[in-house]
């Protein structure tokens, strides 16, 4: 979902010639059409033989693969001293190759796409551009979301706004109001984004979109440590405005803490990076975990043939495959806290198909991916739609005399209906730019090891790249 600006922004250099690798080929094939010096072949990345063969016969592989496969494929960069590019988080898997990747001469390059990569381009920015200035960040915020972007489209009638009292959110930020819409006439106002359950569709990988919602997390508030368990991350999730017009809910994105130390912020007495999703997404994800659905241990008798409705009977131990049984259970499982949030839950279940007695297609034997299958084949982007990449930071600084001073940070990006989505190019073009520098050996990036952009003189080139490709955070003084 993200490769394809990666790869146009390679090939406009003739003397790069790249492999696109999928596990299937006519997808593989459709990525690398119309572009020159590309080619398409089928791999499937669980295959150590054939990635083992693919990886061997090529200067550089650039891994946008589920993270979970990026160690062996970092591994096999190893074996062959080859550099290596991944738009992921440095995971523990990876940092354990450090040693093995300085031994053999080669970067593994890490977190160059928009949350990790866009994000440490302007934090690093700014945090030194405020030390330059003799001042402190005391309080970091920084929250992204890739989302469907929605319109209000308003009648031309008279309409009443009625608003609720803000709550205050425990990060420094107040919630947005409530708004309850009273139309008169026989028009209508339509919320594009609110026309499936989730309130979301995916611009990349589905697994690891609903995955990133069930890390733990950490972070730093007024100077201590915060921990949540990641049962209880999609709890936390609270109303946040980033901008007039948007109604989002954040949570805490995995562990904020080391980037005090990333960032050099030991003055930093708040560290927060969140995710934003829409109000009632959350709630969504975590009736899916307690359910039962998230589960990606391989299952014996998930098998083909099996119907949806079976499959939900066998996840929540419902007495037959009946709807009336299958939403008792679903209720009974996930203990919601009203009526109403369980009636929203169990309809999203319905439209989703999960009571039906349609044969489930199964993936992976297990059944976080047969879920996930189903949720890409309803929640993918549809001609005309476009998504929406938001990514803010906040930064409360103190100067020497004492003065407190905010300042954001912002990207706003919305995908070309006709065009690449906002996330691909985002993603897309950062990995691309990086991989390209890489290429051309900078300096900035040459040296041996795990890394990952922390460094002005790192985070300074690929900026200005990206900027001349129109993807640029925008600063503002509050």
């Amino acid at each position: 979902m993200v490769a394809r600006p990666c790869v146009e922004y390679l090939v406009r250099d003739s003397k790069n010639h790249v492999t696109v690798a999928c596990r299937t080929l006519s997808t593989a094939q459709g990525l690398a059409s119309n572009l020159p010096q590309t080619k398409a072949i089928s791999l499937d990345v669980s295959n150590s033989a054939d990635l083992e063969k693919a990886i061997r016969d090529h200067e550089l592989v650039i891994s946008l693969v589920p993270y979970v496969y990026h160690a062996a494929v970092m591994k096999l960069a190893i074996k062959y001293k080859i550099n290596a590019v991944t738009a992921s988080y440095v995971s523990p898997a990876i940092r354990e190759l450090e040693a093995a990747a300085k031994e053999a001469g080669i970067v593994i390059l890490n977190e160059v796409g928009v949350d990790p990569g866009v994000d440490h381009l302007y934090a690093i920015k700014k945090i030194g551009e405020v030390h330059a200035q003799g001042g402190k960040v005391k309080e970091f915020y920084s929250y992204c979301g890739g989302l469907r972007f929605f319109v209000l489209h308003w009648p031309i009638v008279p309409m009443f706004l009625q608003i609720g009292s803000p709550k205050a959110v425990s990060r420094g930020s107040r919630a947005p109001p409530k708004r309850k819409l009273l139309i008169q006439g026989n028009t209508t106002a339509a919320l594009e984004c609110a026309n499936n359950p989730l309130g979301f569709k995916f611009s990349w990988s589905p697994r690891g979109a609903i995955m990133s919602q069930m890390n733990s997390a950490s972070f730093i508030l007024n100077g201590k440590r915060v921990d949540i368990a990641a049962k209880d991350l999609m709890s936390h999730a609270e109303p946040l405005i980033i901008q007039e017009g948007y109604d989002f809910v954040a949570y805490p994105n995995r562990d904020s803490v080391p980037f005090r130390e990333f960032y050099k912020i030991p003055e930093a007495e708040t560290v927060v990076r969140g995710s934003l999703r829409y109000e009632g997404n959350p709630a969504f994800i975590k009736a899916f975990a307690d359910a039962g659905w998230l589960d990606a241990e391989e299952k014996q008798w998930l098998k083909p043939g099996i119907t949806w409705a079976e499959i939900t009977q066998r996840v929540i131990g419902a007495a037959d495959t009946s709807e009336i049984s299958l939403v008792a259970g679903t209720k009974e499982k996930c203990k919601f806290p009203s009526e109403a949030e369980s009636d929203r839950i169990a309809s999203g279940m319905r439209y989703f198909g999960l009571f039906s007695s349609e044969e489930a297609t199964i993936r992976g034997c297990n059944l976080l991916d047969t879920l996930c299958g189903q949720l890409e084949t309803l929640l993918s982007f549809q001609p005309g739609e476009r998504d929406l990449v938001m990514l803010q930071h906040k930064f409360v600084v103190e100067w020497e005399d004492g003065k407190r001073d905010t300042f954001t940070s912002t990207l706003e990006l919305l995908g070309d209906p006709k065009g690449y989505s906002g996330m691909s190019k985002s993603v897309g073009v950062t990995c691309g730019i990086a991989t390209q520098l890489l290429l051309d050996g900078h300096p900035a990036l040459n040296t041996p090891g795990i890394v990952a952009p922390y460094e002005e003189a790192m985070c300074d080139p690929i900026r200005k790249l990206l900027e001349l490709e129109g993807i640029k955070m925008v600063e503002r003084k509050l």
